[in-house]
């Protein structure tokens, strides 16, 4: 029990941003428990990666380079990390909450009989009484994400059971650089020390990936829009606005479920997680569910008919206004030559 692992999710040699963001929350978790943080990198042609990983704080690197890891197949890259595991034994075990994150993670927490906590938005370090049998634990992973629709935040251990696992959604955590040259061991293992023919009875005959149609998580404006936006016609002027400012258009889960825009917009627990540099929510009530999602906006404006909605507790600026009335004095300012819309 002398390590956090996390997994590597690398796609067309490029590795994923959640798991960088992993090693950087992994190394300050190691450094708690003053264990070693160490990087699992499952797929063809990955260990050139080894370095860009000792960037992020990695200890130590282990490899499984095969060109029949690629593409991902959930039963030989569950047999790899499994007997990994149970070898090196380590006290935490994280995972990206991505669509190959949430196919593996739970194959292997099933097949090592360990408990899994999806979708967290927190990881601390902290101590534990049980209330029936009075033990103590120290240094147990806290385990946090929101519950019972966001209305709760949950603060889940596992006692007994390891490793501790746990999913993150992609930019909840951040990701940080700790030391250009900073130098990790790297651990080749051969296929045949884990796998075995059975493992590779699913074949992948052909594979569709559709790419995103926005780049919502990076851009540096957001003109996000909730339910009170009225209409899909209404978040016609969230777009004239993102397209002035240079940015990109999100929105609540009630404004995607009542069909006023597409669902990979969506920000908040169920969606996207997003931190632009400015953020500006348009008849948003400001329910935990979405405001996990972008509450560590730089600077935040809320634009809402409601003096006392939860979103203005966090706003650095606060417009008592409707949304078809401010959006298009707010267009008009930041073009001399606004698009004209009926109405406006």
């Amino acid at each position: 029990m002398n390590s956090v692992f996390v997994y590597i999710e690398i796609e067309d040699k490029e590795i994923a941003d959640v798991s960088l963001e992993l090693l950087t929350k992994g190394r300050e978790l190691a450094n708690t428990l003053g264990v070693k943080l160490e990087a699992v990198a499952i797929g063809k042609d990955v260990k050139c990666h080894a370095q860009e990983l000792a960037k992020y704080g990695a200890d130590v690197v282990w490899v499984a380079d095969d060109e029949i890891f690629a593409p991902f197949r959930t039963l030989p890259h569950t047999a790899v990390m499994v007997g990994l595991i149970e070898q090196e034994k380590p006290q935490i075990a994280l995972f990206g909450a991505t669509p190959v994150g949430r196919d593996f993670a739970p194959r292997v927490s099933s097949a090592l009989h360990s408990g899994l906590t999806a979708d967290c938005t927190e990881l601390v370090i902290g101590e534990h009484k049980d209330a029936k049998t009075g033990k103590e634990y120290d240094s147990l992973l806290y385990q946090i994400r929101p519950a019972f629709g966001g209305n709760i935040i949950a603060t889940i251990v596992n006692p007994e059971c390891r490793p501790q696992m746990a999913t993150v959604r992609e930019g909840v955590m951040k990701k940080e650089i700790l030391d250009e040259n900073y130098q990790g061991m790297v651990i080749r293992h051969e296929v045949e020390d884990y796998v075995d023919e059975t493992d590779f009875v699913v074949k992948v005959i052909e594979r569709h990936i559709e790419h995103a149609k926005h780049n919502l998580k990076g851009a540096p404006v957001v003109v996000a829009g909730g339910y009170g936006v009225g209409s899909r016609e209404n978040f016609g002027l969230l777009f004239d606005l993102a397209k002035q400012l240079h940015g990109e258009v999100g929105a609540s889960r009630a404004a995607v479920d009542a069909g006023f825009v597409e669902h990979d917009r969506m920000i908040g627990q169920t969606g996207l997680t997003v931190r632009p540099k400015l953020y500006i929510a348009c008849g948003i009530s400001g329910q935990l569910q979405h405001t996990i999602g972008m509450q560590e906006s730089t600077v935040i404006v809320s634009i809402n008919t409601d003096p006392d909605a939860p979103i203005n507790a966090i706003a650095d600026y606060v417009i008592i206004g409707r949304v078809e009335e401010v959006l298009p004095k707010m267009i008009k300012r930041t073009h001399p030559n606004p698009p004209c819309r009926e109405g406006t």
